[in-house]
């Protein structure tokens, strides 16, 4: 493998994160708050970088998590090895070449592990690229694409022995998630012509995923988008809810939202004055109580444990209707699953009062998140853990 050295750090001397497009002053002010030993270094719209603090032992290191962190705005959070970009890789005309690029990436990576022994057994490869839009600008939503696909492959093909020795099974396919405790492999698409290396351990369920993006698309049978937020949301509370769950769906119009609680088996009752799609109202475990929230008896709700909601109004209306009815003493709700609009990004900073709201309800894990496919808001998780109703 030929070529000029890319640039590059000791390992892990920077952490870089990716977040959804417009969200970056969000997570700033969240790692301001909870890393002030980090200090921000560079930053492309869904690309944060920051160096580590002195002396930082790089097992601790590998300990550095979305999680960890306790972030809500973070997709991912890598150690960096350094990057590579035109200046490094570029074929006879100047111009950066993905072929001498995927060479500069293994050679970075078999000098960093030479002499790191906690990196010499890489499980999964991760490739993926920076928001090219907003989430929902013109139909743009995060994820996988032919450059990142076939980026991943060439990688793979020109990889040394030494990590094809270690590689999972599962590598060759860049949508399986890693196992918990898995080395992955990181190559963060910035630019056309720069890609961010690193590494990080899988442990919470988005850092599985390369730049903790799903393999996920809207089901053509979808009646909304909603489908995708409650599906990625789902997954992520690992909320077990199975056959025979009772569930409500407040706003639940058109019914996506609806559509990813009854793909499980359960029973919802869609709460909304608005027409439901025809679709899901022909689902025979879909009741529409047809009316707001507040107009309906709550015996309706009597025999319900899951609760979910995307309204498009302020967080506080959010939560006074969710208060109305989960904070009841004839109402033994187990979950709740629910988005938070933020029309302004100032709203962000209110994060924690909202999570101490919804714990002043009896939710004893709470944790917040803006997942893939939220817009400029959250998605909040409670459980309450025993339950024992």
């Amino acid at each position: 493998m030929n070529g000029t050295p890319p640039i590059q750090s000791s390992p892990g001397a920077f952490i870089y994160l990716a977040c959804q497009r417009g969200a970056e002053s969000a997570l700033k002010a969240e790692m301001t708050k909870k890393r002030p030993d980090f200090k921000f270094s560079y930053s492309r719209p869904g690309f944060l970088t920051y160096k580590t603090s002195e002396g930082l032992a790089l097992n601790k290191k590998l300990g550095l998590t979305v999680e960890s962190l306790r972030l809500v705005f973070a997709r991912s959070c890598v150690l960096s090895l350094g990057s590579i970009d035109a200046k490094s890789c570029a074929d006879a005309s100047g111009q950066f070449d993905a072929s001498l690029a995927c060479e500069a990436t293994w050679r970075l990576w078999e000098s960093a592990s030479a002499s790191h022994e906690e990196l010499r057994s890489p499980a999964r490869l991760h490739v993926y690229q920076r928001d090219a839009a907003q989430v929902g600008a013109k139909g743009f939503e995060p994820g996988a694409n032919l450059t990142v696909v076939q980026t991943h492959r060439r990688l793979l093909e020109c990889a040394p022995q030494s990590v094809r020795a270690t590689l999972s099974d599962q590598a060759q396919y860049w949508q399986a998630p890693a196992r918990e405790g898995e080395l992955c492999i990181d190559v963060a698409i910035v630019e056309p012509n720069r890609w961010m290396i690193g590494f990080h351990k899988a442990t919470d369920f988005h850092s599985r995923y390369p730049g903790g993006l799903l393999p996920m698309k809207l089901p053509t049978d979808a009646a909304s988008r909603a489908f995708l937020k409650f599906e990625e949301g789902l997954r992520w509370a690992d909320f077990p809810i199975t056959l025979g769950s009772r569930c409500v769906d407040i706003g639940a119009s058109p019914g996506g939202g609806s559509q990813a609680l009854l793909a499980r088996g359960a029973f919802v009752l869609g709460v909304d004055p608005a027409l439901i799609d025809p679709r899901v109202m022909a689902h025979p475990n879909f009741t529409h109580l047809r009316g707001k929230i507040n107009q309906l008896k709550r015996k309706n709700f009597r025999k319900s444990r899951w609760f979910i909601t995307d309204m498009n109004v302020a967080p506080k209306y959010t939560l006074d209707a969710l208060e109305e009815i989960v904070a009841r003493d004839d109402i033994a709700a187990r979950g709740l699953l629910f988005t938070l609009k933020f029309f302004e990004w100032k709203l962000a900073q209110e994060i924690p009062s909202y999570i101490r709201r919804v714990k002043s309800w009896g939710f004893n894990h709470v944790k917040a998140r803006q997942l893939q496919f939220n817009r400029q808001e959250i998605m909040i998780a409670a459980l309450k853990k025993p339950f024992r109703h």
